[in-house]
């Protein structure tokens, strides 16, 4: 990974972790259907707007099948399932199942694309859970059939992304990333209008949940897709989806910043477990060590 793209990972990964703040404080007025159907909504409209300001023109028309196949998996399925599980659990362990993507990512795109798993790659992987589960903790719910469920719509969320992910490349390389980006939430706009018209709210939101429903909408989809897209084609679907061991981090850190959380030990610690799982499945190439392997050699 260069620096440039590793810059990207960290970005996606900052407004990815804000998404996680935005659902608990909007999900609970509007419900999972109304608020994921204006989440992809204005994120789509936002990027159509994008594309006709910078003149790019979208091949939607000529994708149209794949892309209501990408907006399915990769909004659709992924967006319902965390905001309904986020009426049961908190933010930080929703975060934190939301970290088992790699893992079937890696597995998948071993299968589908013969990526192939090696040594330091299947040592990150394990390391980065570890970490994700110290940095924010485990809070103590009482185990039932309500947290169960909400607990497997998390993992049916991993793993529709991952899904999507493989899907990308295997059917729709060569697909600009803002194509697939404006596409994928429009087909799923598409798609939710009937659940989320049966479940519109009775009373209006409040202005804070408004604002929420706009970041989540412009900054944690719109942006964090077409960083999402152009690391899918600069570094492949493995080491994109290592950002979701990020997202607990940055989820923490908003929470220090906004609602004024603590910052424990274990988080520290989880915090130094999670930075070397992502630099061992993106399997980056430190410049200081480069220059210590030079000397060591010579």
């Amino acid at each position: 990974m260069t620096p440039k793209q590793l810059g990207a990972l960290l970005l996606l990964a900052a407004v990815w972790g804000a998404s996680f703040l935005f659902y608990r404080v909007a999900v609970p007025v509007l419900g999972p259907f109304v608020l994921v159907e204006l989440r992809v909504l204005l994120a789509g409209l936002a990027l159509l707007a994008y594309a006709l300001i910078v003149r790019k023109k979208l091949e939607l028309r000529a994708n149209l099948g794949k892309l209501f196949i990408l907006g399915l998996l990769n909004s659709v399925i992924p967006f319902t399932l965390i905001a309904a599980a986020q009426l049961t659990l908190s933010a930080s362990l929703a975060s934190i199942l939301n970290a088992t993507t790699p893992l079937f990512a890696a597995i998948a795109a071993s299968i589908w694309l013969s990526e192939k798993l090696s040594v330091k790659r299947l040592m990150g992987l394990p390391i980065g859970v570890l970490g994700v589960a110290a940095l924010v903790g485990w809070s103590p719910l009482e185990f039932n059939a309500q947290v169960a469920l909400a607990v497997g719509m998390m993992l049916l969320a991993a793993l529709a992304y991952a899904l999507a992910g493989i899907y990308i490349k295997h059917q729709l390389t060569g697909v600009s990333g803002l194509t697939l980006a404006a596409g994928q939430q429009l087909s799923a706009a598409a798609m939710l209008i009937v659940p989320a018209t049966l479940n519109v709210p009775t009373t209006p939101p409040s202005l804070t949940v408004a604002l929420a429903v706009l970041a989540l909408a412009l900054v944690s989809t719109a942006l964090a897709y077409l960083l999402y897209f152009y690391l899918m084609a600069e570094v492949g679907p493995t080491k994109t989806l290592s950002v979701t061991y990020l997202i607990p981090l940055f989820g923490s850190l908003w929470g220090v910043l906004f609602l004024q959380e603590s910052f424990t030990p274990g988080m520290l610690v989880g915090l130094a477990l999670v930075m070397l799982s992502v630099t061992l499945v993106n399997e980056v190439s430190l410049p200081f060590l480069r220059r210590f392997r030079g000397k060591f050699n010579s």
